[in-house]
């Protein structure tokens, strides 16, 4: 790469110490369980994610004594509140003080022990509502968002508000990665929480399994969106830990997209649904369309692996596999 290049996108080459203690903040959910698969997977040999029943994120002196008994080298914060377009619309509160004190509980301790690489994960839905396509880094706080999830969104952008300022003033080499909407095994398929995936995975299933004639989804089906496998952004983390060092955020997507209506028929597809499917335009739609540029990543050598299609078949697979056992979130 060009030394322009490495200006530009903050381009690295700092492989990590696979001996290196490694917190996965967040590292039982969906995206913390991927993470940490991947860097086992890796090599890595240190590499710790408590849950919730043992350390309470939102507990400002539990983060703090935990940081300063285990002291990781390198963190990864995917620990958030999260839910689908209804638990973000009739949750906003909880959305948005469960992840401003998670965010600010973890950076803080992570600064106070001079944690060394720290690499904050935030969230698509932090860019405006109408901003071009596909997103740019650069279209941040540049309009309004967003008014479903706006809670949740203010809280990321607060997050990575907060790396940047400890990068300005403490001189930390943390980084920030947005990530397009993420799905794979582990995921919540709760009827009310979900988002659109998991969500469809169990209504076409139900469905299916009950004999139903009829599936009536959410909107009017015509906004576009992305969807990434959980495990591609597993790998994403690893990389952009290794390879990128820079004020700025980086989208992880796999820039392309298409409709709700279409990701239906392709859920419905894999799931062996042949039913009828009806859309409820009375119910809300959220951001008419949100593909990410990922220019800045595939710049530094990443590019997804994992096709929709595979990644659903694997993922309905899981959830099947799963049904009634504590591991699904329903």
């Amino acid at each position: 790469m060009s030394a322009m290049a490495e200006a530009v996108y903050g381009a690295v080459h700092r492989p990590l110490d696979r001996s290196a203690r490694v917190h996965v903040a967040g590292g039982r959910g969906l995206v913390g369980s991927a993470v940490r698969r991947h860097l086992v997977h890796e090599g890595f040999t240190d590499v710790l994610g408590p849950g919730s029943d043992e350390l309470d994120l939102r507990d400002r002196s539990a983060v703090s004594r935990w940081f300063a008994s285990n002291r990781p080298d390198v963190v990864v914060l995917a620990a958030a509140r999260v839910g689908g377009i209804r638990a973000n619309a009739t949750l906003p509160t909880e959305f948005l003080s469960d992840n401003l004190r998670i965010q600010v509980n973890v950076l803080d301790a992570a600064r106070e022990q001079s944690v060394q690489r720290l690499l904050f994960l935030g969230s698509s839905c932090i860019y405006p509502k109408y901003a071009d396509q596909p997103v740019r880094e650069e279209a941040l706080l540049t309009g309004p968002l967003e008014p479903t999830n706006d809670a949740y969104a203010i809280a990321k952008i607060a997050g990575i508000t907060q790396v940047r300022a400890v990068r300005r003033q403490y001189g930390l080499p943390w980084i920030c990665a947005m990530p397009t909407n993420l799905y794979g095994p582990g995921d919540n398929f709760h009827p009310e929480h979900s988002h659109v995936l998991p969500s469809l995975i169990r209504r076409f299933h139900e469905a299916r399994m009950s004999g139903a004639r009829r599936v009536v989804n959410w909107g009017t089906g015509t906004p576009r969106r992305e969807f990434l496998h959980v495990d591609d952004l597993a790998r994403a983390c690893l990389h952009l830990l290794e390879h990128y060092d820079a004020d700025g955020p980086v989208n992880v997507g796999t820039g392309s997209d298409l409709t709700i209506r279409e990701t239906a028929e392709l859920v419905a597809e894999v799931v062996g649904y042949q039913g009828d499917v009806e859309w409820d335009a009375d119910q809300p739609d959220g951001t008419p369309r949100k593909m990410l540029d990922v220019s800045r990543l595939t710049a530094l050598g990443w590019a997804p692996r994992i096709g929709l299609r595979e990644g659903l078949a694997q993922t309905y697979a899981w959830y099947v596999e799963h049904l009634g056992s504590r591991a699904l979130r329903h």
